[in-house]
Protein backbone atom coordinates (compact mmCIF):
# COMPACT_ATOMS: atom_id res chain seq x y z
CA UNK A 1 0.00 0.00 0.00
CA UNK A 2 1.71 3.51 -0.46
CA UNK A 3 2.10 6.15 1.64
CA UNK A 4 -0.83 8.33 0.56
CA UNK A 5 -3.43 4.72 0.80
CA UNK A 6 -1.76 4.56 4.53
CA UNK A 7 -2.03 7.79 5.35
CA UNK A 8 -6.34 8.41 4.10
CA UNK A 9 -7.47 4.60 6.10
CA UNK A 10 -5.46 5.83 9.17
CA UNK A 11 -7.04 9.13 8.89
CA UNK A 12 -10.45 7.35 8.59
CA UNK A 13 -10.13 4.40 11.11
CA UNK A 14 -8.99 7.57 13.68
CA UNK A 15 -12.43 9.80 12.98
CA UNK A 16 -14.10 6.34 12.93
CA UNK A 17 -12.56 6.32 16.87
CA UNK A 18 -13.09 9.90 17.79
CA UNK A 19 -16.40 10.61 16.54
CA UNK A 20 -18.10 7.80 14.94
CA UNK A 21 -18.14 9.47 11.75
CA UNK A 22 -17.08 8.21 8.00
CA UNK A 23 -16.23 11.46 5.86
CA UNK A 24 -15.72 12.32 1.98
CA UNK A 25 -11.57 11.82 1.62
CA UNK A 26 -11.39 15.68 1.06
CA UNK A 27 -12.49 16.51 4.69
CA UNK A 28 -10.30 13.94 6.29
CA UNK A 29 -7.18 15.98 4.21
CA UNK A 30 -8.18 19.59 5.17
CA UNK A 31 -8.75 21.08 8.18
CA UNK A 32 -11.89 23.08 8.68
CA UNK A 33 -10.31 25.38 11.13
CA UNK A 34 -7.82 26.33 8.68
CA UNK A 35 -9.70 27.39 6.09
CA UNK A 36 -11.69 29.31 8.17
CA UNK A 37 -8.54 30.88 9.11
CA UNK A 38 -7.31 31.48 5.99
CA UNK A 39 -10.65 33.06 4.88
CA UNK A 40 -10.29 35.61 8.05
CA UNK A 41 -13.75 34.26 9.47
CA UNK A 42 -13.71 34.51 13.66
CA UNK A 43 -11.91 32.72 16.32
CA UNK A 44 -12.76 29.31 16.62
CA UNK A 45 -14.62 29.08 13.79
CA UNK A 46 -14.45 26.03 10.76
CA UNK A 47 -15.76 25.72 7.22
CA UNK A 48 -15.87 22.31 6.18
CA UNK A 49 -13.90 21.75 2.58
CA UNK A 50 -16.97 21.32 0.19
CA UNK A 51 -17.93 24.64 1.32
CA UNK A 52 -18.16 27.09 -1.96
CA UNK A 53 -17.10 30.66 -0.71
CA UNK A 54 -17.54 33.51 -3.24
CA UNK A 55 -17.41 37.26 -2.94
CA UNK A 56 -16.79 39.13 0.02
CA UNK A 57 -17.91 36.96 3.04
CA UNK A 58 -17.73 37.84 6.82
CA UNK A 59 -17.59 34.72 9.31
CA UNK A 60 -18.25 36.04 12.64
CA UNK A 61 -16.70 33.79 16.22
CA UNK A 62 -17.41 30.34 16.57
CA UNK A 63 -19.44 29.48 13.37
CA UNK A 64 -19.62 26.15 12.25
CA UNK A 65 -20.62 25.69 8.36
CA UNK A 66 -21.47 22.45 7.45
CA UNK A 67 -20.32 20.31 4.41
CA UNK A 68 -21.91 21.27 0.89
CA UNK A 69 -22.58 24.64 1.99
CA UNK A 70 -22.98 27.68 -0.84
CA UNK A 71 -21.72 31.15 0.81
CA UNK A 72 -22.53 33.68 -2.22
CA UNK A 73 -20.89 37.20 -0.94
CA UNK A 74 -21.08 38.69 -4.44
CA UNK A 75 -23.49 41.46 -3.27
CA UNK A 76 -21.62 40.87 0.83
CA UNK A 77 -22.77 38.14 3.00
CA UNK A 78 -22.29 38.41 6.92
CA UNK A 79 -22.76 35.84 9.20
CA UNK A 80 -22.50 36.80 13.22
CA UNK A 81 -21.32 34.91 15.76
CA UNK A 82 -22.37 31.25 16.79
CA UNK A 83 -24.50 30.50 14.30
CA UNK A 84 -24.50 26.89 13.00
CA UNK A 85 -24.96 26.89 8.57
CA UNK A 86 -26.39 22.78 8.48
CA UNK A 87 -25.06 20.61 5.32
CA UNK A 88 -26.37 21.79 2.10
CA UNK A 89 -27.28 25.21 3.10
CA UNK A 90 -27.30 28.04 -0.05
CA UNK A 91 -27.36 31.79 1.02
CA UNK A 92 -27.18 34.50 -1.96
CA UNK A 93 -26.34 38.19 -2.04
CA UNK A 94 -27.46 38.22 -6.07
CA UNK A 95 -29.08 36.33 -8.70
CA UNK A 96 -28.95 36.94 -12.54
CA UNK A 97 -33.10 36.66 -12.92
CA UNK A 98 -33.60 40.12 -14.58
CA UNK A 99 -30.62 40.19 -16.59
CA UNK A 100 -31.77 36.73 -18.15
CA UNK A 101 -35.77 37.67 -18.50
CA UNK A 102 -34.53 40.89 -20.48
CA UNK A 103 -32.29 39.09 -22.48
CA UNK A 104 -29.22 41.15 -20.71
CA UNK A 105 -30.96 44.53 -20.71
CA UNK A 106 -30.88 45.02 -17.22
CA UNK A 107 -27.58 43.61 -15.19
CA UNK A 108 -26.93 41.27 -12.13
CA UNK A 109 -28.53 42.58 -9.11
CA UNK A 110 -26.66 42.51 -5.97
CA UNK A 111 -28.04 42.94 -2.34
CA UNK A 112 -26.32 42.27 1.13
CA UNK A 113 -27.32 39.52 3.08
CA UNK A 114 -26.69 39.03 6.83
CA UNK A 115 -27.31 36.05 9.43
CA UNK A 116 -27.52 37.74 12.93
CA UNK A 117 -25.88 36.06 16.29
CA UNK A 118 -26.65 32.72 17.08
CA UNK A 119 -28.54 31.70 14.53
CA UNK A 120 -29.32 27.93 13.70
CA UNK A 121 -29.83 27.37 9.60
CA UNK A 122 -31.48 24.37 8.93
CA UNK A 123 -30.43 21.44 6.28
CA UNK A 124 -30.72 22.56 2.54
CA UNK A 125 -32.05 25.49 3.34
CA UNK A 126 -31.81 28.53 0.96
CA UNK A 127 -31.51 32.49 1.97
CA UNK A 128 -32.29 34.80 -1.19
CA UNK A 129 -30.43 37.88 -1.70
CA UNK A 130 -31.18 41.35 0.47
CA UNK A 131 -32.63 39.09 3.49
CA UNK A 132 -31.37 40.00 6.74
CA UNK A 133 -32.40 37.00 9.84
CA UNK A 134 -32.43 38.79 13.14
CA UNK A 135 -29.86 37.13 16.38
CA UNK A 136 -31.44 33.94 17.89
CA UNK A 137 -33.32 32.68 15.55
CA UNK A 138 -33.86 29.59 13.70
CA UNK A 139 -34.50 28.53 10.05
CA UNK A 140 -36.41 25.42 9.34
CA UNK A 141 -34.76 22.18 6.99
CA UNK A 142 -35.55 23.11 3.56
CA UNK A 143 -36.92 26.64 3.96
CA UNK A 144 -36.40 28.91 1.06
CA UNK A 145 -36.58 32.96 2.79
CA UNK A 146 -37.38 35.35 0.75
CA UNK A 147 -37.90 38.46 2.94
CA UNK A 148 -36.17 39.36 6.20
CA UNK A 149 -37.13 38.70 9.61
CA UNK A 150 -36.63 40.12 13.39
CA UNK A 151 -34.64 38.64 15.96
CA UNK A 152 -36.22 35.49 17.96
CA UNK A 153 -37.75 34.07 14.71
CA UNK A 154 -38.42 30.70 13.83
CA UNK A 155 -39.27 30.36 10.09
CA UNK A 156 -40.36 27.51 8.29
CA UNK A 157 -41.72 26.32 4.43
CA UNK A 158 -41.77 27.49 1.06
CA UNK A 159 -41.21 30.90 1.00
CA UNK A 160 -40.55 30.94 4.60
CA UNK A 161 -42.99 32.35 7.35
CA UNK A 162 -42.77 33.12 10.71
CA UNK A 163 -44.56 30.55 12.77
CA UNK A 164 -43.08 31.60 16.36
CA UNK A 165 -40.57 33.45 18.14
CA UNK A 166 -37.47 32.30 20.19
CA UNK A 167 -37.24 32.70 24.23
CA UNK A 168 -33.55 32.84 25.52
CA UNK A 169 -33.53 32.90 29.64
CA UNK A 170 -32.06 30.19 31.65
CA UNK A 171 -32.70 28.02 28.99
CA UNK A 172 -33.99 28.14 25.12
CA UNK A 173 -37.94 27.47 24.52
CA UNK A 174 -40.33 27.89 21.42
CA UNK A 175 -43.48 29.57 21.29
CA UNK A 176 -45.47 28.55 18.58
CA UNK A 177 -48.37 31.02 17.70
Amino acid sequence: MDITKEYIKNARQEMLEKWNRVLPTNELLFDRWEKAEFLSAGEGSSIYDSCMVLGDVDIGNNVWIGPFVLLDGSGGLTIGDGCDISAGVQIYSHDTVKRVLSEENEGVEYASTSIGDFCHIGANSIILKGVAIGHHSVIGAGCIVTKSFPAYSIIVGVPGRLIGRVEVSDNVEFVYD
